[in-house]
């Protein structure tokens, strides 16, 4: 008697575990035709929601396989700009290729949008503080919509974007190979002119002049005031160009990234940019970046009229000081920069 109730509760037991496992198994069935109905949804930086980007097309995939047969003129016309660049890196390989090997600080400028798999290099007095914006927008994950109601100062507080030198090496090498990489470039010289505007003339960059004015007026100024050695605040073009070709200077430390050229900001001769946009196309050039990123639909790169923004004419004014013999040492200086990126020689330059 004793046995057979032994038995009973045995064959309780297995009967129990069989209609576990059933159940189980029941339910994962249906969680899985649910998920096969109902694909995982994210929150995407806009605080839309849509499907998961896993098996969609990145951006680099749809620059140089889009879905359309016929190639635009947009990609050609970028394809241009990238044979530029490979050229003028080929033809000027020992002044363009100093240095064989990129060390992390030369990626600090480099910002990475893990969403949308693309790596900006951001320029100084290129539109980089509206980019620099929009890329918040793209990785903010919903804590951003309109790249406009960000303030400027906020755009550049470092912690607010990840940059490329933040990463290990091998992560470093992934991205470079499998992301999108774009930059913005400007005239050269319109450029320095909207840098010595921003930063030498205007009363608030107080810690320019402390920093780099009062070393280019003790250094390039003769009778110099105590005041003016003191402050720093009245430096005039004539004197930040002869300090720029000063070669104390340019051994004393790297330029300020904001008349750094281009070729030292971002290393175009080491690393293969897909996308170049130019200050001149800088409209057409952002939303075409927009709408390989897939989001151009619903974002658009801010633009607005600047009546204060330094144009050709005005950097023509501000040369006609300039001597012959300072104005072909300084094209030295930038001449990497006219050539990678197609700019013909200024016409109001006295070269010698």
């Amino acid at each position: 008697m004793k046995q057979a109730l032994m038995e009973v509760m045995r064959m309780n037991r297995i009967c129990r575990m069989v209609l576990v496992t059933c159940l189980g198994s029941f339910i994962l069935v249906i969680f899985y035709f649910q998920s096969m109905l109902h694909p995982v949804i994210r929150r995407n930086p806009f605080g839309m929601d849509i499907c998961c980007r896993k098996g969609s097309r990145s951006p680099l995939q749809e620059l140089y396989n889009p879905t359309q047969l016929e190639l635009s003129n947009t990609a050609i016309l970028h394809q241009i700009r990238r044979d530029q660049v490979t050229d003028t890196c080929r033809a000027n390989s020992m002044s363009s290729r100093k240095r064989r090997v990129l060390t992390p600080n030369d990626l600090k400028h480099l910002v990475v949008d893990e969403d949308h798999e693309m790596i900006y290099c951001y320029v100084p007095k290129v539109a980089c503080t509206n980019w620099k914006r929009v890329m918040m927008v793209l990785t903010g994950r919903g804590k951003y919509s309109d790249p406009m109601e960000i303030p400027a100062n906020e755009a550049h507080i470092s912690s607010n974007l990840k940059t490329l030198n933040q990463y290990n090496i091998p992560e470093i090498n992934h991205r470079l190979k499998s992301y999108m990489k774009f930059l913005f470039v400007r005239e050269p010289f319109e450029r320095l002119v909207s840098a010595y505007r921003n930063k030498f003339t205007q009363k608030y960059n107080t810690s320019f002049h402390k920093r780099y004015g009062t070393k280019i007026v003790r250094r390039q100024r003769k009778n110099a005031t105590l005041e003016a050695l003191r402050k720093g605040d009245d430096v005039k073009f004539e004197e930040f160009v002869a300090y720029l070709i000063d070669p104390h200077t340019q051994r004393e430390e790297p330029f300020n990234e904001h008349w750094q050229t281009v070729y030292s900001l971002c290393h175009p001769c080491h690393i293969h940019y897909d996308l170049i946009g130019k200050y001149e196309t800088l409209e057409e050039d952002s939303n075409y970046i927009l709408q390989l990123a897939g989001v151009g639909s619903y974002l658009k790169f801010p633009t607005y009229a600047k009546s204060t923004r330094t144009t050709d004419e005005m950097t023509t004014e501000f040369f006609q000081n300039i001597s012959s013999e300072h104005q072909t040492q300084l094209y030295e200086v930038y001449k990497l920069d006219f050539l990678m990126f197609n700019y013909s020689v200024p016409s109001y330059l006295k070269l010698e």
